[in-house]
């Protein structure tokens, strides 16, 4: 890892030495997980198109443009550096490649986690565009005989979902790896993806029940966010590496810790970010009846304080579907003005502290370790230390209970 100057793009024509591999991913992850996506995706749909051209005009191109054609490559970048965190990992081609392309893999789970997500939560924007069920929809708006072919949207963007899942797992299974580190990473990519389908299932199991828990809501956090987000993709790469069991358990700690930073400030942005950075619509959660953590919170505190007036705006917003803007800004000023949002943000800042202290004490490559911690930050978007205030008592939540509220460890 000796470069670390502004990204440098060599030509497709470049046939590096073993030893440049990983520099040169290194310069640029996100450009070199996007160049194994467009090979594996190109065989793919070379495939598809064997099988069916309606099939693969539809269904599959469409998977494939919104597999590359957007997103910010986070589990890509975390998966790649934990690779490259772990001294004497083999940094050649064959450590390299292996490491690309279950990066790529994640990124193909990613679009299935989307595509599904979306569908459940009946989102039509994602990334500033329309949503996959929304772009089925409009390809064919009287699919159901009458409408906007809704029916016929969902069950085509489930099976794009399941498509790109397929994929992923394809990807995985093809990669050639030694006996020993097939074993471990083949375990974490299966511990990834039912945490992820535990996570949706309380998710939206959550709505139906009213759960407005704040230990729930992190436990919902934890494993549709937190886990497959940042701690499973520098698992993943931790695997592949052949770090010892120490140091996979401190990275992992820290990658625990950051994923929890990484969607509370989602949380955040949910309801405070402009959509047309966050590219999906503000308050869409709320409206959803997502009892989020931020929300939780709020409703807490409010209780505590015997806030009746908050408690019922809270609840009223919650769920209403036809909430309307001006309602909406009404609680973004009520979770200010009662602090919620700032110990919220609080909390991330001390996730992110305590995420980047863990990397430190452990044996790492000096250069990831930053990198890694560089990327903690940016994704959670942690705020310069000192500016984060005092706040009150009950603010000062220790970050052990934090995390274990979410693995499950506090009812």
């Amino acid at each position: 890892m000796r470069r670390t100057g502004p990204p440098e793009h060599p030509s497709p024509a470049a046939s590096p030495d073993d030893g440049e591999w990983a520099d040169r991913a290194d310069l640029d992850v996100s450009r070199a997980v996007g160049r194994v996506l467009d090979d594996v995706l190109g065989e793919r749909l070379a495939q598809a198109a064997g099988i069916d051209p309606t099939f693969a005009r539809d269904v599959a191109a469409r998977v494939a443009r919104f597999t590359t054609g957007g997103g910010k490559r986070i589990r890509s970048r975390f998966l790649w550096w934990g690779f490259r965190a772990c001294p004497g990992a083999e940094p050649g081609r064959t450590g390299a490649v292996a490491a690309l392309r279950l990066a790529a893999a994640v990124e193909l789970v990613q679009t299935c986690a989307l595509a599904h997500d979306d569908v459940m939560d009946g989102s039509g924007l994602r990334r500033g565009a329309p949503s996959l069920h929304a772009r089925f929809a409009a390809q064919y708006p009287a699919a159901d005989g009458a409408g906007p072919g809704a029916g016929f949207a969902t069950a085509a963007a489930v099976l794009a979902g399941d498509l790109s899942l397929a994929w992923a797992d394809d990807l995985v299974t093809a990669t050639e790896l030694p006996a020993a580190t097939r074993h471990r990473v083949h375990a974490s990519w299966r511990a990834m993806r039912t945490e992820m389908a535990a996570g949706q299932y309380l998710d939206v199991q959550g709505q139906v029940t009213g759960s407005r828990s704040p230990a729930r809501a992190l436990r919902v956090a934890y494993l549709k966010s937190a886990l497959y987000s940042v701690e499973r993709p520098l698992h993943l790469g931790m695997a592949l590496a052949g770090a010892d069991a120490r140091t996979v358990r401190a990275v992992r700690a820290a990658g625990r810790c950051a994923g929890l930073a990484f969607q509370l400030r989602d949380d955040i942005l949910g309801l405070f970010g402009d959509p047309r950075a966050t590219g999906k619509p503000s308050g869409g959660d709320i409206r959803d009846g997502k009892a989020t953590y931020l929300m939780t919170v709020a409703r807490s505190r409010a209780r505590a304080d015997g806030d009746r007036d908050a408690l019922t705006l809270i609840d009223g917003c919650l769920g209403d579907a036809r909430l309307p803007e001006a309602r909406l800004a009404r609680l973004r000023d009520t979770l200010t003005e009662t602090g919620t949002r700032a110990r919220v943000e609080r909390e991330i800042d001390g996730l992110v502290r305590h995420s980047c202290r863990l990397l430190e004490s452990a044996p790492l490559e000096p250069v990831a370790r930053h990198r890694l911690q560089e990327l903690i930050r940016v994704v959670a978007g942690a705020r310069p230390a000192g500016s984060a205030g005092t706040g009150r008592a009950d603010d000062r939540v220790p970050l052990a209970r934090l995390v274990a509220a979410a693995r499950g460890r506090i009812r």
